[in-house]
């Protein structure tokens, strides 16, 4: 087991920026904040855009106008083009990441959707559909980029001790966003008007980059605020190769990869994950057709957001105490974390489809939804552990696979409750139980945390120059 972290006496807890990696894991969660502004903000601006309201012309007349007038498919082609998008450009993103930096790729890409956003609303103005459908399917191109790219970055920046909350603590920027973007959105559109969304959240989102680019870098050698106790802590724990080096060409063993039962034991782990998280959007769905209770949707659809967004840092820090203390091996806390949620899941998503009661279903879905934190507690650091310097690609290889379960899922799910009746959505429901039992059977079976052999240090310098001739694997 490596050593513990060591702490300086002189530095408080609570100042995290006194350590870097610390740092970089803040803004990350501020990224991560940023990547969902941009990324929601045409969904929770469109029905503003439709919203009729009164405009008085030169001669007194009062009419209705009503800014844009696109029907249901548009509308939904629209949306639908940024999901694709964001799938094509997940292993991309990794490579990228690994070969120029993730900081940068990460970086960029959230420049990019920021300037996109900035343009929207003169586009929507043109009223111009396919324009708008390519605009959102290059936004997603970009912001496809930004998990596996964030990946590339941990290779360097989080020790193995920290991995797990480090990486838990960025990704829940995702989720806190979710929560507080659609009322603060609400009211932009009520005081400021609709095209302010896209205005704002780009503004924002170039402020960030502005941040993210001065302060975090690549490697833990080019920060020059970091401590020399805390160099040495990276240097001495993080062995992925030499840290003051980025090789330039970087040889993926691709038959490895597609040979290696740890490497789709992850797969498996995140599409099944992704696929039972289509729960969070037919929660309100099944709320309604089987209880007829109409709630107030904003809080019904956030609540698990928010559970998870809590839980997923706690789950983090659960994870590396349970490796730090010795109590579970790497392998033992990945494969507890993947196997007991998503059997306590397939439980409640049972029980929430037979109880009877409007109170128990929900807090039996919510809870399903919510213990998805401690699944990503496991898998999105797994990569790290099997392969570090290949941990950005296989972070897109698993996450195309998620970003096409959550689709296929969702449509799944709308073709099987066609009738709305209670029958139907418990075929629904074991449809996902047997997808959860699925993954944990899989995960518990193949799932590793140990580094694999197929995954040796980065090569240095000397080494790459050798290994240059070897075009065929080369990206």
């Amino acid at each position: 087991m490596d050593n513990l972290p060591r702490r300086g006496h002189n530095e408080q807890r609570w100042m995290f920026w006194k350590r870097r990696r610390h740092l970089v894991a803040f803004l990350a969660f501020l990224g991560f904040f940023t990547v969902n502004l941009l990324r929601s903000n045409f969904f929770n601006a469109v029905n503003p855009m439709r919203t009729l309201y009164n405009v008085t012309l030169d001669n007194g007349t009062v009419v209705e106008k009503q800014d844009v007038t696109w029907n249901f498919w548009e509308i939904f082609t629209i949306l639908r083009a940024f999901i694709f998008g964001n799938a094509v450009t997940q292993i991309l993103g990794g490579w990228l990441g690994a070969c120029l930096g993730g900081t940068q790729v990460f970086g960029v890409a959230v420049a990019l959707s920021a300037l996109f956003s900035l343009v929207t609303p003169f586009l929507v103005n043109m009223d111009v559909v396919n324009i708008l459908i390519a605009i959102r399917f290059i936004g997603g191109l970009f912001e496809g980029v930004t998990y596996p790219s964030i990946i590339a970055v941990w290779s360097r920046w989080a020790p193995p001790q920290e991995r797990a909350r480090l990486v838990t603590i960025a990704f829940s920027g995702s989720y806190f966003s979710i929560v507080v973007t659609p009322p603060v959105y609400r009211f932009i559109a009520n005081t400021l008007g609709w095209s302010y969304i896209f205005y704002i959240s780009g503004i924002i989102g170039l402020i960030w980059f502005v941040v993210w680019w001065t302060v975090v870098k690549d490697k833990p050698e080019d920060d020059p605020h970091i401590s020399t106790e805390e160099l040495k802590y990276l240097r001495d724990n993080l062995d992925s190769g030499p840290n003051d080096y980025i090789p330039k060409h970087i040889i993926y063993p691709w038959d490895q990869f597609i040979t290696s039962m740890p490497v789709w034991a992850i797969v498996v782990a995140h599409t099944c994950m992704s696929w039972g998280f289509t729960l969070q959007t037919e929660l309100p769905v099944f709320m309604t057709d089987i209880y007829n209770y109409r709630i107030d949707e904003t809080w019904l659809m956030f609540l698990p957001y928010l559970l998870v967004a809590v839980l997923m840092p706690a789950g983090g820090v659960l994870a590396d105490w349970l490796r730090n203390s010795e109590v579970l091996t790497t392998t033992q806390v990945r494969k507890v974390f993947i196997c007991v949620t998503f059997i306590s899941q397939a439980i409640l998503v049972l029980l929430a489809g037979h109880l009877n009661s409007f109170n128990g279903s929900l807090l039996c879905l919510v809870l399903a939804i919510g213990l998805s934190a401690f699944a990503w507690a496991a898998f999105s650091v797994n990569h790290l552990d099997i392969a570090p310097q290949h941990a950005s690609v296989l972070m897109g290889l698993s996450n195309t696979f998620a970003c096409v379960s959550s689709f296929l899922g969702t449509h799944l799910t709308g073709y099987i409750i066609g009738e709305r009746n209670l029958e139907q959505w418990q075929y629904a429901f074991y449809v996902i139980i047997a997808v959860y039992l699925v993954g944990a059977l899989l995960y518990w079976a193949f799932a590793s945390g140990e580094r694999q052999r197929w995954a040796p240090p980065a090569p240095t310098p000397e080494s790459e120059s050798l290994s240059l001739p070897q075009r065929s694997h080369v990206i």
